[in-house]
């Protein structure tokens, strides 16, 4: 890293995106990824989506416990 960086012709924003989404990356384990993929496969499914339909169910089931 340098000592100093020069910033007199930078942008502020220049890079912001107003109502921008953040998508999280989120890594699985090998094997779980693997049974994900394939019930996904079987399901005509992209694994995204059977991941979010999951997730949804597991906190359902939560806030019913809660």
């Amino acid at each position: 890293m340098k000592r100093e960086y020069d910033f007199s012709h930078a942008v502020r924003g220049k890079f912001y995106r107003k109502g921008a989404e953040l998508r999280l990356p989120i890594y699985l384990d090998t094997k779980l990824q693997s049974q994900l993929e394939r019930l996904a496969q079987r399901k005509g499914k992209e694994l995204g989506e059977v991941v979010t339909q999951l997730v949804k169910k597991e906190i359902e089931l939560l806030e019913e416990l809660a």
